[in-house]
């Protein structure tokens, strides 16, 4: 164990600056009553000048020392809230040679985690781009379903419209932002598809109050917002009680928010669990994957980098009870999406 972790952290700028105001107020004020002990006299006019030369020096160790020490303090605060290599390259002074290193490590760490990062990320997207050909998929269960009509199967045809339907909206639609409506529709064909597990076992409402329902359903969100939502509800929570298990949609407009909460009736989760799991979403981490899906960390993330940190999910849970999660989002209109998507390209 690290012997150091526990130990306060000293910023050293800070006594500093509390250190050259108290000393520079002081030397001010011994200024002051020197001069007015020389009024008058010959030693003033050199006191003077000394003042003027010192002001000058002072002047110029600001311009060129402390103004410097503040665009560094200013871009590494930058960096520290963005976290891009770029943030560091903009750095142009340094208080020491072993700070000059320091950062110059990190970036290339930065550039080679980065680096790598993209090009795991890239190789995974042509792996499933050449392993999924959209068309190829759809056809393939149009004929399914076309034989499994003719052999009278109706509910094996029924479930291939189902998957032709869902996969359709998650790989073809490849857009950052979709409706309400569309992303209900969707959740709704994936009900269906895990009814042919579940059966009766799983039921589905969306509860939402009538004089918000046409504005809620035509809010943009980021696409696939609800999906890794309901399936972590259905694997971690319904699955694993006992008898049937309801999965509540819930959509709220207040005058600048859209409030959505998903609830399952499962098992829920401790309050460990639960504090680790709205801990790595604060830390905006998306390392956790659900199972065979989307983290919900990711899902947190896009809605942050779209809408704003006052925005995201929060989950909440108690043991043998379920959980919900509260999605919160802006008000919005098909008219913002050009806005929305500019900002997201920026923060990027």
């Amino acid at each position: 164990m690290d012997e150091n972790k526990g130990e306060e952290k000293i910023i050293l700028s800070d006594r500093i600056y509390r250190f050259l105001t108290v000393f520079g107020a002081v030397l001010a004020l011994f200024a002051v009553i020197a001069l007015i002990v020389a009024w008058g006299s010959f030693a003033f006019w050199i006191l003077l000048a000394i003042l003027l030369v010192a002001g000058v020096l002072l002047a110029g160790a600001y311009r060129n020392i402390w103004k410097a020490y503040e665009d560094t303090e200013r871009k590494l605060e930058i960096f520290a809230a963005r976290g891009r290599e770029d943030d560091l390259e903009q750095i142009r002074f340094f208080s020491s040679r072993q700070s000059q290193m320091a950062v110059d490590r990190a970036l290339r760490y930065l550039t080679t985690s980065t680096t790598l990062e993209l090009s795991k990320r890239q190789a995974q997207y042509q792996a499933l781009q050449n392993q999924i050909n959209p068309h190829f998929l759809y056809n393939t269960l149009e004929s399914i379903r076309s034989e499994a009509l003719l052999a009278g199967l109706t509910s094996v045809a029924s479930m291939c419209e189902k998957l032709a339907s869902f996969f359709r909206y998650t790989i073809s639609n490849m857009e950052n932002l979709v409706t309400v409506e569309q992303e209900i529709d969707n959740i709704i064909t994936y009900f269906y598809i895990q009814q042919y597990r579940f059966g009766e076992r799983l039921q589905l409402e969306i509860v939402c109050p009538e004089e918000d329902r046409e504005i809620a359903m035509k809010c943009l969100i980021p696409k696939l917002t609800f999906q890794p939502v309901v399936e972590n509800a259905i694997i971690h929570g319904i699955e694993q009680k006992i008898g049937q298990g309801k999965v509540t949609i819930h959509m709220m407009l207040t005058k600048k928010r859209l409030i959505i909460r998903i609830s399952d009736d499962g098992v829920g989760m401790d309050q460990e669990t639960l504090n680790r799991i709205n801990s790595q979403m604060t830390e905006r981490s998306v390392r956790g994957k659900s199972q065979g899906g989307i983290a919900i960390g990711n899902v947190h993330n896009r809605i942050k980098l779209l809408f704003g940190e006052e925005y995201g999910l929060t989950v909440f849970s108690t043991r043998g009870i379920g959980t919900d999660v509260e999605i919160t989002l802006p008000r919005t209109s098909e008219q913002e999406r050009k806005e929305i998507e500019h900002r997201a390209e920026e923060m990027k």
